[in-house]
């Protein structure tokens, strides 16, 4: 757990910056189980309840967009930026997402358990209560994230990092970790799963800061 230089974020990107930005249309369509959407821009309004199961976004921008409640089960997001999204008590349970990028936005009350997460960069979200047990994260980065409340219990986590980013009772307990970098967060308040965390990396203020509950996961007493 030596101190090593934390992995930097890449910068977030304006929308005109995506290379399919010319390609896209205004979503004009119904969004719906099992659908197919490709180079559509989701500009504002909101999708409220609806069951987009299996549905697949493919080369797609959403900004300002809000989700609440639902059931997007199974559905894929390949290559799709997002800015300032709201996803509130939706189901994303068992969701494919691949080279995605989201800024500025929020997932309140989300369930993402068993989900598969590739080349995925968050810019200043917010996750609150957030289910990512049994997911598997490959790739991604949360820079600069509040993360309250995130359970990642059973998840696989190589190659993840959290620069600039604030955990707040964050639940690792059985987490498989390949490469994952904490160094850089700004603060790790982990509820429960230090044991599970061997072969992570820290900084060595944040060692000192975690000993004593380290010291309670080792069993350990300390006497001065």
């Amino acid at each position: 757990m030596a101190a090593t230089p934390h992995r930097a974020a890449p910068a977030p990107r304006d929308l005109a910056d995506l290379p399919y930005a010319h390609r896209l249309d205004v979503f004009a369509e119904e969004l719906e189980r099992d659908g197919d959407h490709e180079s559509v821009h989701f500009d504002g309004g909101g999708f409220v309840g609806l069951d987009g199961g299996g549905t697949v976004f493919l080369e797609c921008a959403f900004s300002a967009v809000a989700f609440e409640g639902g059931r997007y089960r199974r559905a894929r997001f390949n290559d799709v930026w997002a800015h300032q999204t709201r996803w509130v008590g939706v189901d994303l349970a068992e969701t494919q997402w691949t080279d995605c990028e989201a800024g500025a936005g929020l997932l309140a009350g989300v369930e993402l358990h068993g989900s598969r997460l590739r080349r995925v960069v968050f810019h200043q979200c917010k996750f609150d209560s957030v289910n990512l047990r049994g997911a598997e994260l490959r790739d991604v980065t949360f820079a600069d994230c509040l993360l309250r409340d995130v359970d990642f219990s059973g998840a696989r986590l190589a190659g993840v990092a959290f620069p600039g980013t604030t955990l707040e009772r964050v639940r690792f307990d059985n987490v498989t970790v390949d490469r994952a970098d904490l160094s850089g967060a700004a603060a790790l308040g982990i509820a429960s799963g230090l044991d599970a965390l061997r072969g992570a990396t820290i900084s060595g203020l944040q060692l000192v800061e975690l000993a004593p509950a380290l010291a309670v996961t080792l069993g350990l007493e300390v006497k001065d």
